[in-house]
């Protein structure tokens, strides 16, 4: 009677989003100062006051709630396209840029433009789990890769992965949910790889970049491979950059080095006039490129970042040090569903890995208030000592 993977979809909703439902029930029976939500990457920190100004001073004008063309307004595009093709430091033209409603429906439509049944598009895990579902909405299969121990790219392992049947490798640097950041060498060495791969099998394969974290570094830039891959495809979105994910506005754009660029950009235009992603949110374009170059207050997530990380370490948990995005990815120092369990008694509410496509870690989102985390520091204290409970009953 309905189509089972769209209902099976809509019953399981994603794990981040189930506990970001269990907090709030949760809040509501102990209190809000005994919850402690790090499960869903919401940015916590306002929109540059320049959003603002920009939204007032559109709603002054009578036409813009109407419609702009499919892929978006042109004036919008132009300005978009010029300030990202100077910052990613590869050619991203306006008429091969689609605005789209959020990151979301940009890799959506890319991958429904670049695969089909029996194609592969190829990822590092750990990596956003959504993947998934957009792969397989675009009729393909999503293959997940390991990473190595610093959770970089395993070039070797991701050359094994590609063969005729891959369209497509998905990059995300900054990393959900590691943090980390590709330095340029990875990068290069990735690009190099998709490159003679592609000689090999006879199939030219894409590189989607899926950049909504790009701007939110700690001293190491993120470097995008547009800058070395002529066949890129950027996903770009500003709900991180402006605190603005609410509103979703974001972009996929075709480099103009393409081959084919133009026929792949008919390709994502279709997919998204297939998909219902046509015609951005209108306000919010014009705000876009309004403020394009602004971003939030990163220095505060930064201070998060040093705080929470202190505090795990301090308790002996492991994990790598992010250099960007808002996440923190521990290694679970237990059996990883008995860890899961104990936060969550504990209302440390946090993200287990296994939907990332790895085991053994849960995620932490620090995009929280500060006090959140100032006031998490005996609970997680809590977690440590039934932790070390749990290892020495297990060892009896």
């Amino acid at each position: 009677m309905f189509n089972e993977r769209m209902k099976r979809l809509g019953e399981s909703r994603s794990v981040i989003r189930e506990l970001f439902e269990y907090g709030k029930a949760l809040a509501a029976e102990r209190g809000k100062d005994k919850v402690f939500d790090f499960s869903i990457g919401n940015p916590n920190i306002p929109a540059p006051e320049e959003v603002n100004e920009s939204i007032v001073k559109n709603l002054g004008d009578p036409t813009v709630h109407g419609y702009t063309s499919a892929q978006g307004d042109e004036g919008v595009r132009k300005k978009l396209a010029a300030y990202f093709s100077q910052k990613m430091g590869g050619p991203l033209p306006a008429d091969r840029m689609y605005l789209t409603a959020g990151a979301a429906a940009a890799l959506t439509a890319t991958f429904s433009a670049l695969a089909g049944a029996g194609d592969e598009i190829v990822v590092s895990a750990p990596f956003f789990p959504e993947y998934a579902v957009f792969s397989e909405t675009a009729g393909c299969k999503l293959v997940a890769v390991p990473s190595d121990a610093n959770f970089e790219p395993d070039i070797e392992a991701i050359g094994r992965a590609l063969n005729s049947r891959t369209a497509a490798v998905i990059v995300n640097s900054p990393n959900n949910p590691a943090g980390n950041v590709y330095s340029e060498n990875t990068v290069r060495a990735l690009c190099r790889l998709v490159e003679k791969r592609s000689r090999e099998t006879g199939r030219r394969i894409f590189i989607v970049s899926d950049e909504p974290y790009r701007e939110i570094t700690y001293g190491t830039e993120a470097v995008s491979p547009v800058k070395f891959y002529d066949d890129t495809v950027v996903c770009y979105s500003f709900s991180k950059t402006l605190s603005l994910a609410g509103e979703r506005i974001g972009f996929a754009a075709v480099s103009g080095r393409a081959e084919n660029g133009d026929e792949l950009f008919a390709a994502i235009c279709g997919a998204g006039r297939a998909l219902g992603y046509v015609c951005a949110p209108s306000v919010f374009q014009r705000v876009v490129a309004d403020c394009v170059g602004k971003t939030a207050d990163i220095a505060v997530y930064r201070h998060n970042r040093d705080l929470l990380y202190g505090i795990v370490s301090r308790l002996g948990f492991e994990c790598v040090k992010p250099e960007g995005a808002f996440y923190l990815f521990v290694k679970c120092p237990i059996e990883p569903d008995a860890f899961f369990e104990i936060c969550k008694d504990e209302g440390v509410l946090v993200v287990p890995s296994e939907s990332f496509g790895i085991a053994g870690y849960v995620r932490l989102a620090y995009c929280v208030d500060t006090d959140t985390i100032v006031r998490s520091e005996p609970y997680f204290e809590r977690v440590a000592q039934r932790c070390k409970a749990y290892r020495e009953r297990a060892e009896k």
